[in-house]
């Protein structure tokens, strides 16, 4: 981690927080974000998408769904959320097929589920947020990246239910 680099973590427990906590950082989300987001099966990544995406002003006509099979979904709102899920991605060399470079290099903001995966092509100032397992609906969620960045996305976070 660089020296400017910071982690803040928050505490879930339940699916609803989850979603509150991308909500409030959807909300604080500007173009050219971009969410690295690392976790188990079922840990919480796409329900803190959903809660994200609406932050941002996508419509509740909108399913945020994790787009397995498609790998990318994009949603208009406030700024164009593209919403990657790469846990069928077998190689980073895949994403040139995507068009990657043109997704992160452009407008909206990106989330990146399973990106572990391609860690090696992250741009530095990403966000990560990595999703960790404490029992059925209990998670902690941790942000790490750049602190300003993370300081301003974050802030609304309470620590409290």
């Amino acid at each position: 981690m660089n020296e400017n680099h910071v982690l803040v973590e928050f505490e879930s427990k339940s699916a609803k927080q989850t979603f509150f906590i991308g909500f409030a950082v959807g909300r604080k989300a500007r173009e050219g974000d971009i969410f690295a987001l690392t976790g188990e099966l079922g840990s919480g990544k796409t329900c803190f998408t959903g809660g994200l995406a609406r932050g941002l002003g996508v419509g509740e006509e909108y399913a945020i769904t994790s787009p397995t099979f498609t790998l990318i979904n994009e949603y208009p709102g406030r700024c164009r959320l593209c919403h990657f899920d790469l846990y069928r991605l077998n190689h980073s060399s895949e994403l040139q097929d995507l068009g990657y470079e043109e997704y992160i290099s452009g407008d909206g903001v990106v989330v990146i589920e399973w990106a572990e995966k391609i860690a090696e092509v992250l741009p530095e100032d990403v966000v990560s947020v990595c999703f960790s397992y404490v029992d059925e609906n209990t998670r902690i969620i941790g942000f790490g990246g750049p602190e300003k960045k993370v300081g301003e996305l974050v802030q609304d976070i309470s620590r409290e239910d």
